[in-house]
């Protein structure tokens, strides 16, 4: 199913497949897609399948609701109107552009801000959360935080959800008027991404010795690169590799037609070869 070659029997396997072309295409894509309104309405019309009113803002009003074992149920958070959504999200988007152009804080602190602030306006009729993991993605490859692409920033927060959802309800206390305390939430998105960090390096430093490791580690930056590249920039994504290493395995890569030299001498372009149909 995952792959692609399965058939999708219901909502719940499209959304799955969908959710792992949104991965996909950050992964691999993260450089041209701006944080913008559109690149936001793609990211959910790719996580939710393309089903219904995927990559639509919600149309009618949706406040979070909490539903207890007895039946009763409380207004937890009352999000954004619908009709004033489209604005908010260009304030969003905008307030995000400004801050990282200006540096008002460091990056870091405004990804996470931008993050309880999307969750606060709650966009779509469904879906929010897990777009807000996929932009947090984004964000973090655009400010050159790559541990994403080798632990799941998703599953981490999965993990700690009820963190997740005690951080986010105090947070968001007297947001509308803006009096609300954004730091119990941002603390819990940097500590995501901590613990993500000390994931990696654990399991780095365990396959360390293992014979091979390091080709494939130069394989998955290759692979993972969306460009034309160098030797210099793959040395960036792997610093525990060599130059010769690096260079005896783009040598290997070329041979089996996987990229080719575009240029001689030390700064020579490398680009990835088109897979055949």
């Amino acid at each position: 199913m995952v792959f692609g070659r399965a058939h999708l029997r219901d909502r719940d396997e499209e959304e799955v497949r969908g959710y792992r072309n949104a991965l996909e295409l950050l992964h691999t894509k993260s450089s041209s897609l701006a944080v913008s309104e559109d690149t936001i309405r793609k990211l959910h019309r790719l996580a939710r399948g393309g089903i219904g009113d995927a990559g639509e803002y919600k149309s009618r009003d949706s406040d979070i609701i909490e539903r207890y074992p007895d039946g009763r149920v409380r207004i937890r958070f009352k999000t954004v109107t619908a009709n004033a959504t489209p604005r908010y999200m260009k304030l969003l988007v905008k307030a995000w552009q400004d801050c990282i152009k200006e540096r008002w804080t460091h990056p870091l602190i405004a990804m996470a801000a931008f993050n309880l602030d999307f969750l606060c306006v709650h966009p779509f009729r469904d879906g929010n959360g897990r777009v807000s993991r996929l932009l947090m993605l984004l964000q973090c490859y655009h400010l050159g935080y790559e541990v994403g692409r080798y632990i799941s920033l998703e599953r981490i927060i999965e993990e700690n959800k009820q963190r997740y959802y005690e951080t986010l309800a105090e947070s968001s206390k007297g947001w509308h008027d803006g009096k609300h305390d954004p730091w119990p939430y941002l603390n819990f998105v940097l500590s995501i991404l901590k613990t993500a960090y000390k994931e990696f390096e654990e399991r780095a430093g365990s396959v360390g010795s293992q014979r091979g490791s390091k080709t494939e580690m130069v394989h998955h930056a290759v692979l993972a690169i969306d460009r034309d590249f160098t030797v210099a920039d793959i040395e960036k994504k792997c610093p525990a590799v060599s130059r010769d290493m690096i260079r005896t395995v783009l040598k290997a890569m070329r041979k089996d037609g996987v990229v080719e030299c575009i240029g001689r001498g030390p700064g020579a372009l490398w680009k990835k070869m088109e897979e055949k149909g």
